[in-house]
């Protein structure tokens, strides 16, 4: 059985997740409707991704015979300015996830729960590889600045991306 503040603390994190995917989803459809439809298939899958991971979450609440939680998940943002407006809000929230994750880390240890703390390393290296992957293309997007040929090409490679079946 969880310790109260990490059951809490756990189902908090669950529920970021779903905003996380919540908030990729409204970014996919931001894209599809400004004719991007690479940059909405890169963020479908970047909100298929986040989703998966709160079911993480939640099956390891489960497992541990902790009650998951849900809230009321807030509505996200549905306009930006431009496409680098979105990739640096990408980018600023997965070092907030990262943030999150490095607290239930430091409460799993400070609580001795190595069971959790060992669940959690998972979602530690995953975020250096979403902060690594929300860099690079935010990157890229202030390379093509306003080109549009920059963006259709760019576009174009971000439409490649495919789900990953983890």
């Amino acid at each position: 059985m969880l310790d109260e503040k990490m059951r809490e603390s756990l189902n908090f994190q669950l529920n970021r997740e779903l905003y996380s995917g919540y908030l990729y989803l409204a970014m996919a459809a931001y894209f599809e409707d400004q004719d991007l439809p690479g940059f909405g298939n890169w963020m479908r899958i970047q909100g298929q991704e986040e989703l998966s991971h709160a079911m993480k979450f939640y099956d390891y609440l489960v497992q541990k015979g902790s009650r998951v939680q849900l809230a009321e998940i807030e509505t996200p943002q549905k306009e930006w300015d431009s496409p680098l407006a979105v990739f640096e809000q990408v980018y600023e929230h997965e070092k907030m996830v990262t943030g999150l994750i490095n607290d239930l880390v430091d409460l799993a240890i400070e609580l001795k729960d190595h069971a959790t703390n060992n669940f959690l390393q998972w979602f530690v290296a995953e975020q250096v590889e979403e902060e690594e992957s929300s860099s690079g293309v935010l990157h890229k997007v202030k390379m093509v600045g306003e080109s549009n040929r920059g963006l259709y090409m760019l576009d174009q490679e971000l439409g490649q991306r495919i789900a990953p079946t983890d």
